[in-house]
């Protein structure tokens, strides 16, 4: 059971990543039901999980740059305003988006011992995360709008979401609903 536990944070901790920047890697000492450290090979395992996490991060932050890039069409005068305001927002994802990352691996830990209170925990982080994600969203809409105008600002609003959507989709699919 615990080698399924583990199998099943291995892949929530992969596909959570999709949509987020690098994180900071955090070594922690696990530990086993009866409070032991971890082996070694399991230090060294985590370590080599946390490298592949942060390129595939690095790697879907990249491909929604270029997303974003394609599909805004930005004139230069536009995209020297728009891509700095951009950037300051994906910073912001990426603090969010660590605390979501932070939540699916507690869920991953917790699954096998459910309890009320830590599912409604759980769920309540999860809408936190949801509506400060939102209002960092329409935040930037405004800063997008301002400088650029409302159209554009429609758009990057639209792509962003749609690609949020996605990325939702991918981690929600992926994750088993709670017993």
């Amino acid at each position: 059971m615990k080698s399924l536990n583990r199998g099943w944070l291995v892949m929530l901790v992969i596909l959570s990543t999709l949509g987020v920047s690098p994180c900071r890697a955090q070594a922690k000492t696990q530990t086993t039901e009866k409070g032991t450290a971890a082996s070694p090979e399991a230090d060294a395992q985590k370590k080599n999980l946390q490298v592949y996490v942060d390129l595939l991060r690095k790697d879907i932050r990249q491909q929604k740059a270029e997303i974003m890039g394609a599909v805004m069409v930005l004139n230069a005068e536009d995209a020297a305003k728009f891509w700095p305001i951009y950037s300051e927002y994906d910073t912001e994802l990426s603090k969010l988006n660590d605390q979501r990352v932070e939540n699916i691996k507690e869920y991953a830990r917790t699954y096998d011992q459910m309890t009320d209170e830590k599912a409604d925990e759980l769920i309540q982080k999860s809408l936190a995360y949801q509506k400060q994600r939102a209002e960092l969203l329409a935040k930037t809409y405004d800063r997008v709008k301002g400088a650029v105008g409302a159209i554009t600002a429609a758009r990057f609003a639209q792509i962003e979401h749609q690609l949020l959507l996605i990325i939702d989709l991918q981690i929600a699919s992926s994750l088993p609903v709670v017993g």
